[in-house]
């Protein structure tokens, strides 16, 4: 599993496949949905405190996160098969979530 994973030029975010927990090293990291170890860059002006914090918010709600998974697995499983292949059924579910929430929680200017 790779720390840094290779530039591919490709600026296309990474889904994780996990919630972002603090690694050994004390650095946020994810395993993205390619199976590689991604380092989250964070602001300068982020202390320990407020990251252990955020943290802290990101664990009370890995439960359910894992129920949404549980959720998307199931419905991709549903609608995939001859017609449409699990894969292409992903890509339908990640826009349809995308598009249908994006209105209540616009991008900010502080968004990468």
């Amino acid at each position: 599993m790779d720390r840094f994973p290779p530039d591919t030029g490709d600026d296309q975010p990474i889904t994780p496949h996990a919630a972002p927990i603090l690694d050994v090293e004390g650095q946020l990291t994810y395993i993205g949905d390619d199976g590689r170890r991604y380092v989250v860059g964070l602001p300068p002006e982020a202390d320990e405190e407020s990251v252990e914090r955020v943290m802290a918010t990101l664990r009370r709600g890995a439960g359910l996160f894992q129920q949404i998974e549980d959720l998307c697995h199931r419905w991709i499983h549903e609608v995939s098969g001859a017609e449409l292949e699990s894969r292409a059924a992903l890509v339908l579910l990640l826009t349809t979530l995308e598009t249908a929430l994006e209105e209540d929680y616009p991008e900010s200017s502080s968004d990468p």
